[in-house]
């Protein structure tokens, strides 16, 4: 948990997570204004730590925290969005403007 938590980006992937729920990887790509491959990486390390899972619908791949966190790791997870990610906000600007998002079908 913590070596996934010493990289700031998988920090604002998570604080997304935590206040979006889930995200498909185009919208955290557009949100971070990153690249792909670097985010995909990234949600990869997060998946391998069970902090996040996927879900596929169609072409799109969504991702959001794991169920089964424990209760620290879930108030812990939850600090993010409220003063310990910085860049959240310009972060959530960016994914407002997003052009093409998807639409989700009921998970």
């Amino acid at each position: 948990m913590f070596d996934a938590l010493a990289d700031a980006t998988r920090r604002r992937i998570l604080a997304l997570l935590v206040d979006q729920g889930e995200l498909c990887v185009c919208e955290l790509t557009a949100a971070l204004n990153d690249i792909q491959p670097k985010i995909s990486r990234h949600l990869g390390v997060l998946k391998d730590a069970g902090i996040v899972i996927p879900r596929r619908e169609g072409t799109w791949m969504f991702y959001r925290l794991a169920d089964a966190l424990p209760a620290w790791a879930d108030a812990m997870l939850e600090t993010l969005p409220n003063g310990a990610v910085p860049e959240l906000k310009a972060d959530l600007k960016r994914l407002k403007v997003m052009e093409g998002r998807p639409e989700r079908c009921a998970a």
